[in-house]
């Protein structure tokens, strides 16, 4: 399955290095704003021994429209900003790509756009697309089910500089009926993500606690994801 990645910072870069070690998945290539590495092979950069092309392209020297003519794909995986579906939505979905997002907060606005989308082309969207925090969603779902009296409160721990209140623990929350007072955010370095989420019995407690030890989990979920998708013929968003 040919890929293109949209994005490159420490998530996108951790991404990319899953996709090339993965034999089932082809790196055609990787767009992002800056210049800077522009015409750079991802194998090269990264350290790894591939063949894939994989090279690094920017929306500032090239469409989007291009760059599919001359390297087409059959799925665009999305970790750059809330603002980058606008870059290739349109054109991946006239042209029947499928569409995986991984962007934390998106506005309505953005929402909107995905499900026009989804009626084009197949499109999946997830804050948080590690498998281990759609286990924790699971798990806390099936608690809070069979005791909803249960008291609950929710920890995200992020690195230094993440802005807002994360996006896995809104869903978190939305899921399971709270309010964004019922997060406590934590920001310190050393850390990469974790989500814990808090059942208050009477003289216990059930803590559900999820954590990412590196980046590339986001990748082993995009490749879960990428293979699942490809068995469908189009259609819904998935969040």
């Amino acid at each position: 399955m040919k890929v293109g990645l949209v994005g490159f910072g420490k998530t996108g870069k951790a991404v990319a290095n899953v996709i090339l070690q993965n034999k089932e998945f082809c790196l055609e290539w990787v767009l992002r704003q800056s210049t800077l590495l522009d015409n750079r092979s991802v194998p090269e950069f990264l350290g790894i021994a591939s063949e894939e092309p994989g090279l690094i392209y920017s929306s500032a020297t090239i469409s989007i429209e291009e760059l599919l003519n001359s390297h087409p794909v059959d799925i665009i995986i999305d970790f750059s900003s809330t603002t980058g579906i606008y870059t290739y939505g349109k054109i991946a979905a006239e042209r029947n790509i499928k569409i995986i997002s991984a962007i934390s907060h998106y506005t309505e606005n953005e929402k909107a756009l995905l499900n026009e989308l989804s009626k084009v082309t197949t499109v999946f969207w997830s804050p948080n697309i590690t498998l281990g925090v759609n286990y924790l969603l699971f798990a806390s779902k099936f608690l809070k089910k069979i005791a909803p009296w249960v008291d609950i409160q929710i920890i995200e721990e992020h690195f230094k500089g993440k802005d807002g209140i994360s996006g896995t623990a809104v869903k978190i929350a939305e899921a399971l009926d709270l309010e964004k007072s019922d997060i406590n955010s934590v920001r310190a370095g050393g850390i990469v993500g974790k989500h814990e989420v808090i059942f208050g019995f009477p003289y216990q407690t059930v803590r559900l606690i999820h954590e990412s030890i590196s980046r590339e989990a986001f990748g082993n979920g995009v490749i879960f994801v990428a293979e699942n998708l490809n068995k469908k013929k189009g259609g819904a968003v998935q969040f």
